[in-house]
């Protein structure tokens, strides 16, 4: 896990200074790390509760056939659909979005001041999360996709790069994601 360290520090980031890791699900590349993160800032983790359920049931046999281990962690809250406020001194409201579909308790979080969507898994640039995992479901996948397009979008992060890129900026390039997307579903 030291090149995810290596990488953060890259960014600007310095582990040390993380409060709270907000997973928007529990597929082994997005929350594997969190121990080590744990382990050197004391953060607190946070993810939805039909996710954890998933990650301590089901999960076991999604990390078995990848042959990790189940990360070990207890989240200090669950995230549930609605307003997320963040932070005592510089306030950060965000929206939490429940879309399942890549995994049963998948989040995203829109920050709508800044009109920036988080999507982990969700929907990437030109393409879209995987439902070949158990319990995915593409169907479930479709309407979370088609939920999110409604949204009021400047900035599309994901939580992977694909071949044609990354984030996804502006409006007009955010909304052509989408109904690129949509074309495959």
């Amino acid at each position: 896990m030291d090149y995810l360290v290596k990488a953060m520090e890259g960014d600007g980031f310095r582990v040390e200074d993380i409060g709270l890791i907000i997973n928007t699900h529990s597929h082994p590349d997005h929350c594997q790390a969190n121990e080590v993160i744990v382990e050197k800032s004391q953060a607190l983790v946070t993810l939805s509760e039909e996710e954890d359920e998933f990650r301590s049931t089901l999960g076991e046999k999604l990390y078995s056939v990848l042959g990790v281990k189940v990360p070990q962690f207890e989240p200090l809250f669950y995230l549930k659909e609605g307003n997320l406020d963040l932070g005592t001194e510089n306030k950060v409201e965000l929206q939490v979005f429940h879309t399942p579909g890549h995994s049963p308790g998948s989040i995203c979080l829109y920050w709508a001041d800044n009109r920036i969507l988080i999507t982990g898994d969700v929907i990437f640039y030109g393409s879209m999360g995987r439902t070949d995992f158990p319990s995915g479901s593409l169907s479930l996948l479709k309407n979370s996709i088609d939920r999110l397009s409604q949204l009021d979008v400047e900035c599309l992060v994901p939580g992977h790069s694909t071949e044609f890129g990354s984030i996804v900026k502006g409006k007009p390039n955010v909304k052509r994601n989408f109904q690129a997307v949509k074309l495959y579903l």
